[in-house]
């Protein structure tokens, strides 16, 4: 178990992409549709601020809107909506603090347009970790009304508003936070498996990194997850990460989990846990 301060993670998302590159690191990108987001995750430790870089990959101009909206993490890992009329003080802080400008674009193809995220009034914030999630939702072209010789004739068009939410971190004071991992479980199934992991986090912010699972003597990872976060909020969550009939098979026996920091903020050890998995 490894018990760390507050790193620099901001560095790791400022200027992160120039304007014409693209969007090309699989690794720092998420989309729904046609639009890609990068990075996928920002953390401010400062009043300096950052960008994040939207680009439409379609062959038509799209509109799209932002905006923050609070959720809380569950122990299964889920995030669950909050409304704002059931907001903590905490929440309803963490939204005043937080600032971003545009709040709604028009992409042509392959047009990135870059959304600036801050921190306002944070000189007598209290220390704590405050994150809201923001969301990039598309907005529908308008549908025309066609009419029609039947004035009883009712018809209705649903159309789906696709989105890419990130998480917006901020992190203010001096913060700690240690986790590990206590139970591996594997599950199998006719085609396929479930490995469930068991971790715990304390402190006052909240823990992010990769799992790895490997066998001993062997450096190469049988199976590896990037992007486990436990929440604040939570002191406990259990990881379900699926598995193929193949990984299932590969990671019976003795094995070593590791919970590790992303690469690009070093990559240190986290958590280690050995067992047997059946």
């Amino acid at each position: 178990m490894r018990h760390y301060r507050n790193s620099l993670a901001s560095r790791a998302f400022s200027s992160l992409l120039a304007l014409g590159a693209g969007l090309s690191s699989a690794g720092a990108k998420a989309g729904v549709g046609d639009l890609l987001v990068a990075p996928t995750r920002v953390v401010l430790e400062s009043s300096r601020g950052t960008e994040v870089v939207l680009n439409n990959i379609g062959a038509d101009t799209a509109n799209y809107r932002i905006s923050l909206e609070l959720r809380r993490m569950k122990p299964n890992g889920d995030l669950e909506e909050v409304p704002l009329e059931q907001a903590n003080d905490h929440e309803k802080k963490t939204l005043e603090i937080i600032s971003y400008a545009p709040r709604r674009v028009t992409l042509p193809p392959n047009q990135p347009q870059a959304i600036r995220v801050g921190i306002r009034n944070a000189d007598d914030l209290p220390d704590g970790e405050y994150r809201a999630h923001m969301v990039f939702r598309a907005i529908p072209d308008a549908t025309p009304v066609i009419s029609t010789n039947n004035e009883k004739a009712l018809s209705i068009k649903l159309i789906p508003i696709y989105g890419v939410v990130i998480p917006i971190i901020i992190r203010h004071g001096n913060l700690q936070v240690s986790a590990q991992i206590t139970e591996a479980h594997l599950e199998a199934k006719a085609a396929a498996g479930l490995l469930d992991i068991t971790m715990l986090r304390s402190g006052t912010r909240s823990v992010y990194g990769n799992i790895r699972v490997l066998h001993s003597g062997v450096a190469k990872p049988l199976f590896e997850a990037k992007g486990i976060a436990v929440y604040a909020e939570i002191g406990q969550r259990v990881v379900g990460l699926p598995l193929n009939a193949e990984q299932t098979t590969a990671l019976r026996g003795p094995v070593t989990i590791e919970y590790r920091e992303p690469d690009d903020l070093g990559g240190g050890l986290i958590s280690s846990f050995q067992t047997e998995l059946r």
